[in-house]
């Protein structure tokens, strides 16, 4: 009878996961704020609360989270995140200062503790991947000049995110700050290696998981990847950060046919992810904290704006193509919600989880909108103000800092000799090619 309940309930799940999937792609959307939705109106609290199958679910949320930053790792090799680095190490300094500080200062406000603070300027730091690829494509500006600032930004991201997780994987599990030294260092020790192996040696990794049988590959490359994860969580690293290595350690065919392997997988474990996180969230506890939530969105949607638009500056594109790279920076999503999730795991502020989900919720919905609107409404500010809205003498027409190198061969994030030129102007250079984080 168990295992009667159990199939009935983890299978209407994945079916209205479907179909909430097909809703948004009818309508252009991301799909997250309907699993988000989904996961609140089956948890505590809820329409209709689950039982037999949630322990499953807690494990699906976990494979995952996992899958999600392997999948992040297989779209670079080692090599395109030390250029990135090199390159564009101070827009990622902006980007943290600006959109990380607001989120420490509103958990400290709130008076949630520096624990807490550390937690949430995560969640407003990092934006979405998933998100800003499908944007992108969506409105045609794969090819366009400001696009590999945009991705530069979140490349960035992921390599912070390398060390951000064992740091706040110390805090969570209340370590002294010699034991947090000993795990960040180890962390730290780890992916440097990691990146080493793989810059030396990565044909030889890649060689060795090889395969032309696409079952054995898909088993290899899972195995390995919940092996390495199993490992780093038990060093008390991230199993996140683990998964992610592994994706940087693998490159050329295999990383290719792991992506189009894994794909399906991920997209199926994700959605369980954040319908899990729902799950873990009181939707009672949502309405006293939406006030904050929404002040807080505002506020973070306002400085990743002007982070793009410095970013975009920095690397000579016009005026339009400032506005546009601010304006899709703007969504948070997968990454804000596995950030909030390790804390609503350990128990450490019981209203860090609603207020998440309502921020999530905000800004995954509004993030499309600014990345469409932002360029014409700035453009319409400025003939309101008597402000031109060519470019300067040279600004636009300088190439563009390069955020990286292309993408492991196989990625669909590239569109060379793109038509997405707009008429006049001359943000967009035709044909440039454009790297995706997916």
């Amino acid at each position: 009878m168990h295992s009667a309940v159990f199939l009935i309930e983890f299978g209407a799940i994945i079916l209205g996961l479907g179909l909430l999937g097909r809703f948004a792609a009818r309508f252009s959307f991301s799909p997250i704020p309907l699993y988000l939705l989904a996961g609140l109106a089956f948890g505590n609290g809820g329409l209709l609360p689950l039982g037999a199958s949630e322990e499953f679910v807690a494990i699906g949320a976990e494979i995952g989270v996992i899958l999600l930053l392997l999948m992040l790792g297989l779209e670079y090799t080692a090599s395109d995140l030390v250029s990135n680095l090199k390159t564009q190490y101070p827009a990622g300094l902006v980007d943290f200062t600006l959109n990380a500080l607001p989120g420490a200062a509103a958990a400290l406000l709130l008076g949630w503790g520096p624990v807490a603070a550390v937690v949430l300027a995560g969640v407003t730091w990092i934006s979405s991947s998933g998100v800003i690829a499908k944007v992108l494509g969506d409105l045609g500006r794969l090819g366009n000049r400001e696009t590999p600032v945009i991705l530069s930004i979140l490349v960035l991201e992921d390599l912070a995110m390398a060390v951000y997780l064992p740091i706040i994987t110390a805090l969570l599990a209340g370590v002294g700050l010699a034991a947090g030294s000993v795990t960040l260092a180890i962390a730290l020790g780890v992916a440097g290696l990691v990146l080493f192996l793989a810059l030396r040696y990565g044909r030889l990794i890649s060689r060795f998981v090889s395969s032309d049988d696409p079952e054995k590959l898909l088993l290899v490359v899972l195995g390995l990847t919940l092996l390495v994860a199993g490992v780093a969580q038990q060093l008390q690293v991230s199993a996140a950060v683990g998964a992610f290595l592994v994706g940087i350690a693998l490159s050329g065919e295999v990383a290719e046919g792991a992506h189009t392997l894994l794909s399906p997988l991920r997209d199926l474990f994700a959605a369980v992810f954040f319908v899990f996180f729902g799950l873990h969230t009181d939707p009672a506890s949502i309405p006293p904290v939406i006030l904050p939530a929404l002040a807080l969105a505002i506020v973070t949607a306002l400085t990743k704006i002007a982070t793009g638009h410095w970013a975009a500056r920095r690397a000579g594109i016009g005026v339009k193509g400032r506005w546009r790279a601010g304006g899709t920076l703007v969504a948070r999503g997968e990454f804000s919600i596995v950030i909030a999730g390790l804390a609503v795991s350990a128990g450490i502020q019981p209203q860090l989880g609603p207020f998440a989900t309502a921020y999530v919720l905000v800004l995954v919905v509004i993030g499309p909108l600014t990345a469409r609107f932002t360029e014409p409404i700035a453009a319409h500010l400025a003939r309101r103000r008597g402000t031109p809205t060519t470019p300067a003498a040279g600004d636009g027409a300088a190439p563009a800092e390069p955020a990286a190198d292309l993408p492991k061969a196989g990625s669909d994030d590239v569109e060379a000799g793109s038509d997405d030129v707009e008429a006049g102007s001359d943000d967009v250079e035709a044909g440039s090619g454009a790297s995706g984080r997916a």
